[in-house]
């Protein structure tokens, strides 16, 4: 197989460590550039990290992009224009960047994803399956749990599962969300989905989904214990990502879950 050439953005971060981590350890990829969103006076792996530009991409075939809103945007409006496929493991975007998404993926191939672990994208399909099941009586919840460096919340992945929640409805997940908390492990359940996010020490990711019917209670989580679930599965998502067409693509498709 023709080796891959590989720019991962958010180079400095946590999951841009992570990924770099991996990629050495995967004969399918050859990293050809590292990009932060400011200037970074030394190198990782022999790599001078750049900034955003099209010069830093140039000789990329897909971009794994670990990063924030706003600078996945200025990545995708790059990558469109050089067509280069784009892995997206950001999260925190709003329904008007969701949709800017969209319009990029008529153009290149995206694939995006809250969240890259095979067991939390299990989870989320099973989320759907419980809430197709379960009738009008059972409210939903969902609780998770992230280092205290995490900004954004609810996660990505805790939006996901609350997807899975509205799909298995038949319905939109902005018009289901309910409240949002911070900090707090008891929270009441909702007519609509409400959200708890705990952020502490450097746990990696803790998801629970519940749905309750006053009469009894059905439980569904995940935890992880090391960053490479992360990292190994945005390497395999841009494998993947390599044989598609423009369009926009999440785990589901790759995990071919039906």
């Amino acid at each position: 197989m023709k080796k891959i050439n590989l720019s991962i953005t958010g180079c400095m971060g946590r999951m841009g460590q992570q990924i770099i981590k991996s990629s050495k350890n995967d004969h399918n990829f050859v990293i050809k550039s590292l990009t932060e969103n400011k200037i970074i006076n030394k190198k990782i792996r022999g790599i001078k990290p750049e900034l955003n530009t099209e010069n830093a991409f140039k000789k990329t075939n897909v971009i794994i992009d670990f990063t924030i809103p706003t600078c996945t945007l200025k990545i995708l409006k790059i990558a469109s224009k050089l067509k280069i496929k784009v892995v997206i493991g950001t999260t925190g975007f709003t329904q008007k960047e969701e949709s800017i998404i969209r319009q990029f993926s008529k153009k290149i191939p995206i694939l995006k994803a809250g969240n890259m672990s095979l067991g939390v994208n299990l989870l989320m399909y099973l989320t759907e399956i419980a809430s197709k099941s379960l009738n009008e009586d059972y409210l939903s919840k969902i609780f998770e749990v992230h280092h205290k460096h995490k900004k954004d919340y609810p996660s990505g992945t805790a939006l996901m599962l609350g997807k899975g929640i509205a799909d298995g409805k038949g319905k939109n997940l902005y018009n289901l969300i309910g409240k949002k908390f911070l900090n707090k492990k008891f929270f009441p359940y909702g007519k609509k989905i409400n959200f708890s996010s705990l952020r502490k020490g450097e746990i990696i990711g803790e998801h629970e989904v519940k749905f309750s019917s006053g009469k009894e209670i059905i439980t569904l989580n995940h935890e992880a214990f090391d960053r490479a679930l992360y990292s190994d599965g945005a390497l395999t998502a841009a494998k993947w990502l390599m044989k598609k067409k423009p369009g926009l693509y999440s785990m589901r498709d790759l995990l071919n879950f039906s």
